[in-house]
């Protein structure tokens, strides 16, 4: 297999490294991730510094149409009325994520109702 070669590839892969890490709310390192830290943590190890926190990444990430979504770009969605989590895309309609207290890093279907119904807006850093 390849090594990725772009920086959203990479981050993609260094999120991938991090399923099983527990949820921990403001984690952004191994020892555990929120939603956000995990984009963070995954693009510094990538090579590219982003920003902290959903909203500001929400705010840089430039606005991508689904179907021209790639490996590494950023999948919003809106939970209890209001934009409030963010995944990482790995291909094949899956997102990596640290999804909420007491579960773990995971990658979950786009397609899965319970997502699919939430996606707001998916984004590409740049």
């Amino acid at each position: 297999m390849q090594a990725p070669a772009s920086i959203p590839e990479r981050a993609a892969a260094v999120a991938l490294k991090q399923i099983g890490t527990a949820y921990r709310y403001g984690g952004s390192s191994p020892a555990g991730f929120d939603c956000s830290g995990l984009v963070q943590y995954s693009y510094l190890e990538a090579g590219k510094t982003v920003p902290r926190t959903t909203r500001q990444l929400w705010n840089t990430a430039g606005t991508v149409p689904y179907d021209d979504l790639q490996v590494g770009d950023l999948v919003f969605f809106r939970f209890d009325g209001k934009m409030s989590h963010v995944g990482i895309y790995v291909g094949d309609e899956k997102f990596v994520h640290a999804p909420s207290t007491g579960r773990r890093v995971t990658v979950d279907s786009l397609d899965a109702g319970y997502y699919r119904s939430a996606l707001m807006r998916a984004g590409r850093l740049h």
